[in-house]
């Protein structure tokens, strides 16, 4: 996808803002290049049910909202980094427990950046998906829970890719 064919807010059927935005004290320390930047900015829409995100930009800020609802999770605003590139300059997730029920902001903070460089541009993100089961075990209580069940539960399937 191009530039011109980035998706836009309009693309999407049904978003829904975020109902109750909370700042996010933890952020990604990731700068990701402008050639990353310009691929983000163009957005993704998951292409089935078992996909989980749908992702747009607006200026500056990465809008993250569930596939299925709409509802809006997370808002990154960027900014240029120092040395080049753009860094997350801060961010808000719902936190309205309806919606969304949050982990934290190690978890959100992670999660955002899982949803850019995994969802968005494709990386495998080795590190973040075993950050992801580490968190998720930690907060159920569990030390067993199987990687690849986490991942699809949060991310999709494309997440596997």
């Amino acid at each position: 996808m191009t530039a011109d064919a980035s998706l836009t807010r309009e693309s999407f059927r049904r978003l829904q803002p975020i109902n109750a935005p909370r700042p996010v004290s933890q952020l990604p320390f990731r700068v990701w290049t402008d050639e990353e930047w310009d691929r983000i900015r163009c957005g993704y829409r998951a292409r089935d049910m078992d996909e989980k995100w749908n992702v747009f930009v607006e200026g500056d800020v990465v809008f993250m909202h569930r596939s299925w609802t709409g509802h809006g999770v997370y808002e990154a605003s960027f900014a240029p980094a120092a040395g080049g590139g753009r860094k997350i300059a801060s961010a808000v997730v719902e936190a309205d427990g309806e919606r969304y029920r949050s982990m934290g902001d190690e978890y959100d903070c992670l999660m955002m950046e899982l949803v850019i460089s995994a969802i968005v541009l494709g990386e495998a993100a080795t590190d973040l998906r075993a950050g992801l089961v580490e968190l998720t075990a930690r907060a159920s209580g569990k030390s067993d829970l199987p990687s690849g069940v986490v991942e699809h539960s949060v991310l999709g399937w494309r997440s596997g890719s």
